[in-house]
């Protein structure tokens, strides 16, 4: 993994120049539109920043990619990078073969603690009859179909290169994270002083 500092920097421009695609390609936008776009410039700027190097990000590009609209955000965002071999990634084949991503719902933490707490007094009496063994790798199983669904592209991973992905995206994810509440923190300061 890159240092974070670079990272962080590339990210930032990145995500500002998809900002700007976006603010011009439409001028009045709803609360809803607009988070939207910034969900999606975040999203396409920190993809790039891995270079498809990892299934997450190439899933995460070819999913922006599927509308026509975001075509133009993912060009621009890709069009003034340094390395020529980023630029083909998402327009031609890629090196890790073509992904698509069906349009599941996103997994709220909700549901997910609902599905845990589930099991019911019969069930877990039966479940303390079964072998220890058995009982954890339903548990491994059922936590990793999970995860699969919560990474970009993971319902195609196996479960090794699933946790390599997993430990890149949370990486990429925080660097997204950081960036955004330094944003924030600088304009509440620069706020306040005016």
């Amino acid at each position: 993994m890159r240092n974070p500092s670079s990272l962080k920097k590339e990210f930032l421009k990145k995500w500002i120049k998809g900002l700007q695609i976006c603010s011009a390609t439409k001028k009045n936008m709803s609360t809803m539109e607009r988070k939207k776009a910034i969900k999606l410039s975040a999203d396409i700027a920190i993809a790039s920043t891995r270079k498809s190097t990892t299934y997450w990000s190439h899933a995460l590009m070819s999913n922006a990619s599927k509308d026509e609209k975001n075509k133009i955000i993912i060009q621009n965002i890709l069009e003034n990078d340094d390395d020529d071999d980023n630029n083909n990634i998402f327009k031609n084949k890629t090196s890790m073969g073509k992904i698509s991503i069906s349009q599941k719902g996103i997994i709220r933490s909700k549901k997910i603690v609902k599905k845990s707490c589930k099991i019911s007094r019969r069930s877990r009496k039966m479940m303390m009859m079964i072998s220890p063994n058995i009982i954890a790798k339903k548990m491994v199983k059922k936590r990793t179909q999970v995860l699969k669904s919560l990474i970009p592209g993971g319902e195609y991973m196996d479960d090794a290169s699933l946790i390599k992905e997993t430990l890149d995206y949370i990486i990429s994810l925080r660097v997204q994270v950081d960036v955004m509440r330094h944003l924030a923190n600088y304009e509440i300061n620069d706020h306040k002083k005016k």
